[in-house]
């Protein structure tokens, strides 16, 4: 019975205690609660939607009305082709994206930060920068008449004496893949730079000035103290990167997808878009969309183990 007592006086002093310390930072906390007010209406109470996925939902239904179906809507994935043809262009524009493009910020913004300080460093930032800033609907704009029949692609290729058949490069779907990473890379190289940039800016100069007094040539030192310093960095990307491997660019899709390059270009994030919105069948897309990102938490999952063996056994999330 004492000890009891003493753990319900325990935890009414645990309460106060609260109480007392949410008053005293009361500045902060409505600062705070208004976000944490958002999410749970934003992003948690939505969650209760997966429910469709189990349902057979129409627009005629409520959530709790929809009869249940189990795991049907699960079984229909598994046998429609179509849906794996959205996978397999998915993981391969998802995987040319990662070889090519995740390593590429990296070089640029080294490149950048070994640059001196002066104008043209700033203009290769800001040049660099400036295709994130424009929405794809501008850059797909922007593609479409380039890579058209009388586009700037054939213009120049003609001008350098190539033999060029004048073809729209966006009607071939042999092609979309690479059209999609490249310009995908265009867009966000050089925003991508910003992170390793500002770890770049922390490092202590002592380094560089104690390894060129050992001789150190400039590869050296890249190769001995920029890139170590920026593992943890690079870890955290890779594992951003890894885990969204299923989430390709529906934005991209949308604006450079066409009835002839529809069966390279279709992604699972439009996929999901076609069948949810376009045609109405709410559970079969809530079903896709809830596989998808099991199956993303699983890759983060994975991907952290993976970075931790590089980092020491030590997590960067």
């Amino acid at each position: 019975m004492e000890e009891t007592k003493k753990e319900s006086v325990s935890g009414k002093n645990k309460v106060f205690q609260w109480i007392r310390d949410f008053f005293e930072q009361w500045e902060l906390q409505t600062m705070v609660w208004p976000a944490i007010i958002f999410m749970i209406i934003f992003n948690f109470i939505p969650i209760y939607g997966l429910t469709i996925a189990f349902k057979r939902y129409t627009v005629i239904d409520s959530l709790d009305t929809a009869p249940w179906v189990g795991l049907d809507n699960f079984r229909i994935i598994l046998n429609d082709k179509f849906f794996w043809h959205s996978v397999v262009n998915t993981l391969g524009i998802s995987f040319l994206k990662l070889v090519i493009g995740f390593v590429l910020p990296i070089i640029l913004a080294i490149l950048i930060f070994e640059l001196r300080q002066g104008p043209f460093k700033k203009l290769v930032q800001t040049i660099s920068y400036m295709p994130y800033f424009l929405s794809w609907i501008v850059l797909g704009g922007m593609l479409i008449n380039w890579l058209s029949t009388t586009g700037l692609l054939n213009t120049i290729l003609s001008g350098l004496g190539f033999q060029v058949n004048h073809q729209n490069y966006l009607l071939s779907a042999d092609k979309y893949w690479w059209i999609a990473v490249l310009s995908d890379i265009w867009k966000n190289t050089g925003w991508g730079t910003i992170l390793y940039l500002a770890t770049m800016s922390k490092i202590d100069p002592t380094y560089y000035e104690a390894a060129k007094i050992d001789g150190a040539t400039r590869f050296q030192q890249i190769t001995k103290i920029t890139l170590p310093m920026l593992k943890g960095i690079v870890s955290l990307n890779l594992i951003l990167t890894i885990s969204g491997l299923l989430g390709s660019n529906l934005d991209q899709t949308m604006v450079l997808m066409n009835n002839q390059n529809q069966r390279k270009a279709e992604v699972i994030n439009s996929y999901v878009y076609r069948m949810g919105i376009a045609q109405g069948d709410f559970s079969y897309a809530t079903a896709v969309g809830l596989g998808v990102s099991i199956i993303s938490v699983i890759l983060l999952v994975l991907s952290n183990q993976f970075t931790k063996r590089i980092n020491d056994n030590q997590s960067v999330l």
